[in-house]
């Protein structure tokens, strides 16, 4: 499962008004491969179901992982921060061992 914090709660909310996206959206959550550290981290906006995968809801925001992403990101926090050293959500992955200086991918 994968949580996310108020300020994450807050800033899908925002994007999803902005975008005028309906209650049918929900947040993909997805690892790739790439990066500086072998994997990387990517967040989508959909509203199409595909074949495996995994829904959970964390403070009323739907969010889905496919069954490989689901294997890397259990446990997963996402954050948002919109301080001073940027902008931009942020993964707290517990299964990471090791992730890059721009913390946008890792290897486990």
């Amino acid at each position: 499962m994968v949580t996310i914090t108020d300020k994450a709660k807050e800033r899908i909310l925002t994007i999803l008004e902005a975008e005028n996206y309906d209650q049918n959206y929900f947040v993909r959550v997805a690892v790739e491969s790439g990066g500086c550290s072998g994997l990387s981290y990517k967040l989508d906006f959909d509203n199409e179901e595909k074949k495996g995968d995994q829904f959970f809801e964390d403070k009323g925001i739907k969010i889905c992982l496919d069954i490989k992403s689901y294997l890397y990101l259990a446990g997963t926090e996402l954050d948002y921060s919109d301080g001073l050293n940027g902008k931009g959500f942020e993964f707290h992955n517990p299964n990471a061992s090791r992730t890059c200086a721009c913390g946008e991918s890792f290897s486990v």
